[in-house]
């Protein structure tokens, strides 16, 4: 099983990538929770009954981890964007083994009662200039969609380029039809349908 799961909106303070995604998308996002293991929070919006968007920061009250954070939060710099995108796999070994170098190794995590375990990066980059997907696995069979309101927004593509396509999309081997890889300098770009008309994140 292999299925998108989120897509990932990091941002230097997490209030100022709350608010650029709400502005964008015209709804209210969900306040989130802290990950204890990387020192970060975040906000979520439910794109469907099994993907969401997440806005995640480093969080200013939690002691710096030992370790370097997920999807480059400790060089991100800049506006919120787009920066990764999550796969929701259903042996995250098995996944892992198969993923190229750098795919990370598997730790287990969680957030109130959320458990999961996530192929983690020992340099917080992933593969194919952090365009290849974070690998997870939910487990105890609950997933945040089951808690997230539905706002009347799906995701309708997501168009993730590299210069070596090709490779990239072999090596996600993900049969998705909103999913769609080009050839072109790295770039993640997400068309969200929503109440008020579709609207772009990047």
């Amino acid at each position: 099983m292999r299925a998108l799961d989120h897509i990932v909106i990091c941002a230097g303070r997490l209030d100022e990538g709350v608010a650029a995604v709400e502005a964008a998308l015209g709804v209210r996002l969900q306040p989130g929770g802290k990950h204890a293991y990387m020192g970060t929070h975040n906000a979520l919006l439910g794109l469907g009954p099994q993907a969401y968007l997440e806005v995640i920061a480093i969080d200013p009250d939690a002691p710096a981890p030992g370790h370097p954070r997920w999807f480059g939060l400790d060089a991100f710099s800049g506006r919120p964007r787009l920066a990764a995108w999550v796969l929701r796999v259903g042996d995250l070994d098995a996944a892992l083994t198969a993923a190229p170098e750098g795919a990370g190794h598997p730790v287990s995590l969680a957030r109130g009662d959320f458990r999961w375990r996530m192929g983690v990066p020992a340099d917080g980059l992933l593969p194919f200039d952090n365009a290849f997907p974070a690998l997870i696995q939910w487990q105890e069979g609950l997933h945040p969609c089951d808690r997230l309101p539905d706002a009347g927004c799906r995701l309708a593509r997501l168009d993730v380029s590299h210069p070596d396509a090709a490779a990239l999309r072999r090596a996600v081997a993900l049969d998705d039809p909103h999913v769609h890889f080009a050839e072109g300098p790295k770039a993640l770009r997400a068309a969200i349908a929503t109440p008020h008309g579709t609207r772009v994140l990047e």
